[in-house]
């Protein structure tokens, strides 16, 4: 599914416009972004949880020079399925 499919299926399920379901959408992306930025977690129950993991820096290797490279320390964006989520896509 894209953006553009997710947003008028909002607008649809809830009757509005594809405008506000794109701000409405917008608004949560920009949400869940600048919260997991700050280090928050974000929980919605059933659902699930967004969070924030670190990764330490290690030694790779260049796939095609065979090259030893310094993979530096970074953060990733986690989420983990509820358990309503869970139920609902093994159906």
């Amino acid at each position: 599914m894209t953006k553009d499919e997710m947003i008028a299926l909002m607008a649809e399920k809830s009757g509005i416009t594809k405008k506000q379901a794109t701000t409405a959408f917008e608004a949560f992306v920009d949400g869940v972004s600048t919260n997991l930025k700050k280090g928050d977690k974000i929980s919605f129950s059933g659902f699930g949880t967004f969070s924030v993991s670190k990764r330490k820096a290690r030694t790779g290797r260049n796939p095609q020079t065979g090259a030893t490279i310094q993979i530096p320390a970074t953060k990733v964006p986690v989420f983990k399925a509820g358990k309503r989520l869970k139920e609902a896509i093994r159906k």
